[in-house]
């Protein structure tokens, strides 16, 4: 695979090749982690030891992913996953307010407006 300065790949159509959404990792690292936030969803002692994890592997599997090969929306979602799991911390020692539904769904709504950027930015960062 032909790189950049920045070992970015050069085409998209090669980047293809290194998009964990588009392996089979993307089951482990996305749908497995999502399962756990809707499990957690409905259970309030458990919903941090569901949702600290769940959050932390997908940020930062999708920062890694973004690094990886420049998937557009996996820049945003990545920062987002991590602050969102910050903010169950917090939320866990009371130091913010937790209204889990509103939560999930504005990680939810953010996540598909991160993914709708794909549509005028493209799927990957050109290098």
């Amino acid at each position: 695979m032909e790189t950049n300065e920045s070992n970015f790949p050069v085409s998209a159509a090669s980047c293809h090749t290194t998009d964990w959404l588009c392996s089979g990792k993307g089951l482990l690292l996305w749908c497995l982690p999502t399962l756990a936030l809707i499990v957690g969803g409905s259970s309030s002692t458990m919903r941090p030891w569901l949702w600290v994890p769940a959050l932390l592997v997908m940020g930062i599997a999708c920062l890694a992913n973004a690094a990886r090969c420049g998937r557009v929306h996996c820049y945003f979602t990545g920062p987002l996953y991590v602050l969102a799991a910050a903010y169950v911390v917090l939320a866990e020692f009371h130091l913010v307010p937790m209204n889990p539904n509103g939560f999930l769904g504005a990680v939810l709504l953010l996540t598909l407006l991160a993914c709708l950027a794909e549509f005028p930015l493209g799927k990957y960062r050109k290098p």
